[in-house]
């Protein structure tokens, strides 16, 4: 047969790297129940689409040529739910999937086909960190990072998933990802635990540096948290299908949709707003059924950030939540609503804001954290995104939170019969402004707030047309959507300007060490309000 013997030892080096590291690595993941870099691209992609990039790559280095398969990275191209994307899969049984040239290539290579051709991108991380000696010296550290690793614009979506120990260049590729899910177990860190004890002497658990519960409520780095890598794989397909496929791009609408239960929002969310509930529940009720993914939920849970859809169309949800500080926004909750935003609003998302807040949480800590600028990067976030914005106060909503949960900064601002707005709670305003607490005196505190409150009313924001709108709150469902339709951006084919496109990540840098701080510096018995 003509060319007998060229395709023989094409067969034969295809074989060698399908291979991967060893037949034992594969074994030991598989007894531990974890999926290796192919078995999770075939999950993502769908059967028979993956056109794959550099599988015969392998190390620049001689004597590593035949140790390196596809060089510990599985990369190119498939259709995930029929949509064209691209993927970096780690191959962590061939060295660690440890950094190095030829992986940075393969890499660099799909994510330039992405951002050129409009196509999502995914990353699957395991990452031992940089391979030693590949980058050690001047060589080594002078070709690192190819350009445009750095960086991001968003012209299209960028999904990573957490799947195993994570270092270094794995790292810093979720961190400039739009969407991040952690399996649990997993460590996200820039250095091992190993490389922390010998260079500064620090001892560290792998999951005290790294985990998921550090990075799910303390860091907010991650999104969301599964229990294995099929969930992993399953969550970034469903997240991907609220996004399009790049920023010039609308978002997709889904034909068919089940209708939420408005009505039970009279049940949902108590009359009196000294009671505190679930916004979630509110939330789910107002979407479509079972339309609605919390992203970052367990991170600054007294803001809650969501995707869902409205009779179809994707939406991204802003609230705040009574259960947790009653609804409080502390610096947490800004970043996390700022980044947020950010995302929405590259990606044509509208955006509709659910208030119910006391305002902002201040005090020491808060002061201590950086409140105001975090209150200014969120308003300056809000302000400049493009996307169609609505706005609705459910119960009240005071201070400066009004204004930076959308109100009078929107398309179209709402109030449900029964609001509340004013700068400040009436009750507080009565101990600043009278010095009388309810407590010393109940009857003179109770005149003085039904006079403070005078003016707070939603017909009082109605009547100078400064809410287009009150509204009974069992009608939230069908006005978002009527307004939603009417504020759909049709002149640019709802295609939003993206002033915010390259707004940097991660927005959590430094937290951790003045959490720290303020826990050995600041008074405990220090007074907290809101404003």
């Amino acid at each position: 047969m003509p060319y007998e013997k060229t395709l023989e030892e094409l067969a034969a080096r295809r074989a060698a790297a399908l291979a991967m590291g060893s037949p034992k690595r594969l074994a030991e993941r598989r007894e531990a129940g974890i999926l290796n870099a192919r078995e999770r691209l075939a999950l993502l992609f769908d059967p028979g689409s993956f056109e794959e990039a550099g599988l015969l790559a392998q190390s620049v280095r001689p004597e590593m040529a035949g140790r390196t398969p596809a060089d510990g990275v599985v990369s190119g191209f498939g259709r995930i739910d029929g949509r064209l994307a691209g993927a970096n899969a780690a191959d962590f049984t061939t060295y660690g999937s440890s950094s190095a040239e030829t992986h940075g290539k393969k890499q660099g290579f799909v994510r330039a086909a992405c951002e050129k051709n409009g196509l999502p991108l995914v990353y699957l991380n395991e990452c031992a960190g940089g391979r030693i000696p590949d980058i050690m010296g001047a060589a080594g550290s002078g070709g690192a990072g190819e350009g445009g690793r750095y960086t991001r614009r968003r012209s299209s979506p960028v999904l990573a998933a957490v799947l195993g120990l994570t270092y270094g260049g794995g790292a810093f590729a979720c961190i400039n990802a739009d969407l991040v899910v952690m399996r649990k177990g997993s460590v996200l860190a820039v250095s091992s635990q190993m490389t922390t004890s010998v260079a500064i002497g620090e001892e560290a658990d792998p999951q005290d540096l790294g985990g998921w519960r550090l990075h799910s409520e303390t860091t907010g780095f991650v999104d969301a948290v599964v229990d294995t890598d099929a969930e992993a794989i399953a969550w970034i397909k469903r997240a991907l299908s609220y996004l399009p496929d790049h920023a010039n791009a609308a978002t997709p609408v889904q034909a068919d949709h089940a209708d939420g239960d408005a009505a039970a929002l009279l049940d949902l969310v108590p009359e009196t707003r000294a009671k505190t509930y679930d916004i979630r529940k509110a939330i789910a009720a107002i979407g479509d059924a079972g339309s609605v993914l919390a992203i970052k939920d367990r991170f600054a849970k007294a803001a809650v950030t969501a995707f869902a859809r409205i009779k179809g169309r994707a939406v991204g949800i802003v609230a705040t939540n009574p259960m947790f500080k009653g609804g409080a926004l502390d610096p947490d909750a800004c970043d996390k609503i700022a980044s947020f935003i950010v995302l929405c609003d590259s990606f044509n998302l509208p955006l509709v804001f659910l208030a119910d807040t006391p305002g902002f949480l201040v005090g020491l800590e808060s002061e201590r954290r950086r409140l105001p600028g975090k209150i200014m990067n969120f308003m300056a976030a809000l302000e400049l995104a493009s996307v169609p914005k609505i706005a609705l106060v459910l119960r009240k909503s005071f201070g400066q939170a009004y204004l930076n949960m959308g109100a009078g900064r929107s398309d179209t601002t709402a109030a449900w019969a029964g609001a509340e707005i004013s700068f400040m709670d009436p009750a507080v305003a009565v101990n600043i402004v009278y010095a009388v607490k309810r407590e010393d005196d109940p009857a003179r505190f109770e005149d003085l707030a039904k006079e403070v409150a005078k003016g707070t009313s939603a017909y009082d924001l109605a009547a100078p047309f400064m809410a287009h709108a009150v509204i009974d709150p069992r009608e939230t469902r069908d006005y978002l959507a009527r307004h939603l339709d009417i504020f759909s951006r049709r002149l640019t084919g709802a295609i939003g300007d993206h002033r915010l496109a390259d707004w940097p990540p991660p927005f959590q840098e430094g937290w951790t060490s003045r959490r720290r701080l303020f826990k050995r510096t600041a008074n405990p018995t220090a007074r907290t309000a809101t404003v």
